[in-house]
């Protein structure tokens, strides 16, 4: 096999693998938003998915505008996450972990067996 055999199969399954996370990813969020009674689908549409995850999280659907903010969108995300997750059940660690490691997090709360525990505004 030459060089550029390899490369090209090395390169196939680096996109399959990310292909497979994204697809574990993307399952995993959809399940997490039909938990909370939210259409799954709307995980995939860009900023609506963040309108959704207000709702889910307890807040006002006007903190999707802070995500834009430099800085403040970071604080904002954290915030609404803790609170998707604190609507879980889960600790505000593990919000902090939805906010910043959702590819690892949204999964692990689409699968597991936690329950939508309903909004609770803070």
């Amino acid at each position: 096999m030459d060089q550029d055999a390899i490369d090209t199969l090395a390169g196939l399954m680096v996109l399959s693998g990310i292909a497979a996370f994204l697809l574990v990813y993307v399952a995993g969020s959809w399940k997490a938003f039909d938990k909370a009674r939210e259409p799954g689908w709307s995980c995939l549409i860009p900023i609506y998915n963040y309108y959704a995850m207000c709702k889910i999280g307890g807040k006002s659907g006007w903190w999707v505008f802070l995500l834009v903010i430099p800085i403040v969108g970071l604080f904002a995300l954290a915030a609404i996450s803790m609170g998707v997750s604190r609507n879980y059940g889960k600790s505000e660690l593990f919000g902090l972990g939805l906010a910043f490691l959702p590819f690892i997090f949204w999964p692990i709360l689409g699968f597991d067996k936690s329950v939508y525990q309903g909004p609770r505004r803070v």
